[in-house]
């Protein structure tokens, strides 16, 4: 048997039924009596009664009322002072408090429902008001136990989930490449918003030459946006695409996208950017699905690098069974820079509500970082300050590659 959630189990107890209980607070078993035979017809209504209002704190605790129904003159205690402690109990504060008195005075009905009275029957009442009260009463409540137990149950199941998607993330984190440090430099910034969305990302080398980078985005967030994006990280990794050249970008987008057809993945599509690193040519190739263009600076030095778009036509990957990828190239500089990144790095609200640009971010990333500074780090720091916070609304996902 599948065993139920804990979080499914606190929705289901939020509908659960509560029963009618009426607890009644009069010094005079008499009353206690009469009221008993009252209610003695009506089977959905628990009664109890209560002839010590010493007591009575005690066995509201105890039975859980519904409604209280409590005299107004008693020995040893005043009504009005009991009402206050019943209204001071955190266990009773809510609940409806029905005063009984043998006087019809305005005064003490005005200072009944000032000290926290949400009633006033003269004893005693005709049965059929009687009963008419304790349910309008007692409807009220319960329906204000319910709220409160449907809120606090899904307060707990909102932090289970967002506990299972903190985890999530921190798995999709755990597979990415780490930093390199060797002829080419790799360093890059992800970080997962509060839905998990579906960013990622890898580098490797396909053979001694030729050297991928690709990141990809797939729509909505959630889990299954983030296993979506594993599985093809995966793939592309073990590089398990049959009669796929992986040095061709144009043949791997190709093959995606018949590989992962968005009606077999609950209507789920993904965009990519796809690049290979010649090292002999000295040339960077590449295709794009869908994505935002790569950003490379290149040049003769470290002071003369120009801001290079990389983009090309292309649609989503998995949109739509065979499609064709065009792939481009550039020559590469003496000293290279390649961005790549999701649209989540660029698409920020600004606190006024305004939006960043695209060209705004290229032009961060366009301009030189002072020596010793990271340039990534840079580019998260612009990011933070233009949204004003230290995380996103989506994915923050960014990759620098320093090709040779």
């Amino acid at each position: 048997m599948k065993q139920e959630s804990s979080s499914a189990a606190a929705l289901r107890r939020a509908y659960s039924e509560h029963v009618i209980t009426v607890l009644l607070v009069d010094d005079q078993a008499i009353i206690g009596e009469a009221v008993r035979r009252m209610l003695a017809g009506e089977p959905d209504i628990v009664y109890h009664y209560c002839g010590d209002p010493a007591k009575a704190l005690s066995m509201a605790a105890s039975v859980s009322p519904t409604v209280i129904l409590q005299d107004l003159v008693m020995p040893d205690i005043d009504g009005l002072t009991l009402a206050k402690f019943f209204r001071a109990n955190p266990a009773t504060r809510d609940v409806p408090l029905i005063v009984l008195s043998t006087k019809e005075e305005a005064a003490t009905k005005a200072e009944a429902f000032a000290v926290g009275a949400n009633d006033y029957l003269v004893k005693l009442p005709d049965k059929i008001e009687l009963i008419a009260r304790i349910r309008y009463h007692s409807r009220g409540f319960i329906n204000l136990l319910q709220r409160n137990e449907a809120h606090e149950a899904l307060v707990a199941s909102q932090q289970a989930l967002a506990k299972e998607l903190a985890q999530a993330a921190e798995y999709v984190k755990s597979l990415l490449p780490p930093p390199m440090d060797g002829e080419i430099k790799a360093v890059w910034e992800f970080i997962p918003c509060s839905s998990l969305g579906g960013d990622s990302f890898g580098y490797h080398w396909l053979d001694d030459d030729h050297f991928a980078v690709y990141l990809l985005d797939v729509c909505g967030h959630g889990v299954g946006a983030a296993l979506l994006s594993i599985s093809v990280i995966n793939v592309l990794r073990s590089r398990s695409l049959p009669n796929t050249r992986f040095c061709e970008p144009s043949e791997v987008l190709e093959a995606l996208n018949e590989a992962f057809p968005m009606e077999k993945q609950n209507d789920t599509y993904f965009t990519m950017w796809y690049g290979v690193y010649d090292r002999k040519a000295r040339r960077l190739t590449y295709a794009s699905g869908g994505h935002p263009p790569a950003i490379l600076l290149t040049g003769d030095g470290p002071g003369s690098l120009r801001p290079v778009e990389l983009k090309n036509a292309g649609f989503v990957v998995g949109g739509m069974p065979g499609m064709k990828y065009e792939a481009a190239c550039v020559e590469l500089g003496a000293v290279n820079k390649l961005h790549v990144f999701s649209d989540g790095v660029y698409e920020i609200a600004r606190p006024d509500g305004s939006f960043w640009t695209y060209q705004e971010f290229f032009d961060v990333v366009a301009q030189p970082s002072a020596p010793g500074t990271s340039d990534v780090r840079r580019i998260l720091d612009a990011c933070r300050a233009v949204a004003g916070s230290e995380s996103f609304e989506d994915d923050f996902c960014l990759v620098q590659i320093t090709l040779p």
